[in-house]
């Protein structure tokens, strides 16, 4: 089974899928994730997903699941770099990934995170 990498950088996790993901490798990055978290305190998650062509309804799940796992630990999650086409498909599963937040790219994802840590510090 693949693992997909999780890298620290300050206080977010980025996790780039490069490999299809199979059931099994949704439900261990949701297990690392929520792992991590806990172990770092990271109060931002990035998922870059720019690399998928296919999204189906159980990884559309997983990606719904890991942002409430994250939120439930203080962290935001960012899903970036969805294809159009994912984007499509996961409408007409009819899942709108319900406190997921998304941006076109990781420049945009790492904007929303700074906004989010800022905000939670009364930063404006």
């Amino acid at each position: 089974m693949d693992r997909v990498p999780i890298l620290r950088m300050g206080k977010t996790l980025l996790v780039t899928i490069q490999v299809d993901m199979q059931d099994q490798t949704a439900m261990a990055l949701q297990d690392d994730l929520a792992e991590r978290i806990a172990q770092t305190g990271a109060s931002g998650v990035m998922i870059d997903i720019s690399a998928l062509e296919i999204v189906d309804s159980f990884v559309g799940r997983m990606l719904a699941s890991i942002s409430g796992i994250a939120r439930i630990l203080s962290a935001t999650t960012v899903v970036v770099g969805m294809q159009p086409a994912v984007a499509i498909t996961l409408v007409e599963l009819g899942l709108s990934l319900d406190g997921v937040k998304t941006a076109l790219n990781v420049e945009r994802g790492m904007e929303l995170l700074r906004r989010s840590e800022a905000e939670a510090h009364g930063v404006r």
